[in-house]
């Protein structure tokens, strides 16, 4: 700022007059200011100005990956939503959900000058560090897990309805019932999961062996082959897109036609499910929103005076998209089940 003011010809506190604006400066001294700053390629240090006054601007964002679609859209939604409201968001990756992995995490986040966190309890690595992050930090969770108590702030989107839509959704276009290819478990059924069980159930339909999936396409790949085997088979909820796309993949690959012999619904709604052949009927979940309503919650935590901090819902439900990937059972599907590939 010395050298700011040195060059701009200016006193010291004209400078940072012009930094923070709290006091009007001249037009002819501002654009001088502003002229020294372009030329010396100044940057305030957001750690000095914390320090001078007392108001931190940066969030920590801890997830245990950021490449899932997800996780992604969920960040991006986080840093718009912080960069409006003046906030810098800084990420941590951490690798897994190991004690001493989660603390080191932590403890690097807790090194910088943050004003608070938000954990992307996606996955287990999400409970784990919302569960060694010291007391007293501003936190907000942001997932899809049914709100537990005693937990620390969270915006949910309410997987439970999601599944239990889709299902639903299935069941009423004459499935006697609905297989189910499940993301991984995260310190239990996910809720997507539970939502499905839960709509068998009430219906009175059979409830079959859920099929356990990674993240990845191949998975749902895999799985898909081992689904031609089972002749009762005419609709698969995929815990995700890519499962379901996997899914697809090797039903078409095998001769099974998708929805003509098998429906297939998948969960997200990624942007390539659209344009895929069939369209991918899904489950919408706007993880951008969740993201924004996931930093106005923290905000609120920071500075409940803050404008609109308190404006953002707590739980959304996914939306489900109707595409060309599911449909009534069929002569396919009738052929499928009398015991051959159609």
């Amino acid at each position: 700022m010395a050298d700011v003011a040195r060059v701009a010809g200016v006193s010291l506190p004209t400078v940072s007059r012009v930094l923070t604006g709290a006091v009007a400066v001249s037009p002819d001294k501002r654009a001088r200011v502003l002229a020294a700053i372009e030329q010396l390629g100044y940057r305030p240090n957001a750690a000095a100005r914390a320090l001078v006054s007392g108001r931190r601007s940066l969030i920590a964002v801890l997830a245990g990956n950021t490449s899932l679609y997800g996780y992604a859209r969920t960040i991006s939604g986080i840093a718009g939503a912080a960069r409006l409201a003046g906030y810098t968001v800084v990420i941590m990756v951490v690798e897994s959900a190991d004690a001493e992995v989660v603390d080191d995490a932590v403890n690097l986040v807790l090194g910088q000058p943050i004003a608070g966190v938000i954990v992307l309890e996606f996955d287990d690595v999400g409970r784990e560090v919302v569960e060694r992050l010291p007391h007293g930090i501003p936190v907000v969770s942001a997932g899809g897990w049914v709100r537990r108590e005693g937990q620390v702030p969270s915006v949910l989107i309410d997987e439970h309805a999601g599944g239990r839509a889709v299902t639903e959704y299935l069941l009423g276009l004459g499935h006697a019932t609905v297989h189910h290819v499940s993301i991984p478990l995260l310190g239990g059924a996910p809720g997507r999961t539970e939502g499905w069980r839960d709509a068998l159930v009430a219906a009175g339909a059979p409830v079959p062996e859920i099929l356990r999936a990674s993240w990845e396409p191949a998975s749902g790949y895999r799985l898909g082959l081992e689904l031609l085997e089972r002749p009762d088979v005419t609709a698969v909820f995929c815990g995700n897109d890519d499962l379901a796309i996997g899914v697809m993949r090797a039903f078409v690959e095998n001769g099974v036609a998708v929805p003509q012999d098998v429906s297939v619904v998948g969960f997200d709604d990624q942007p390539f499910g659209e344009f895929w052949s069939p369209p991918l009927t899904t489950a919408s979940q706007d993880f951008d929103d969740l993201g924004a309503r996931a930093f106005e919650r923290l905000r609120r935590v920071l500075d409940p005076a803050a404008v609109g901090a308190g404006s953002s819902a707590v739980i959304a439900t996914p939306v489900l998209v109707v595409r060309g990937s599911a449909g009534p059972v069929g002569r396919g599907t009738a052929g499928r089940a009398a015991g051959g590939r159609t």
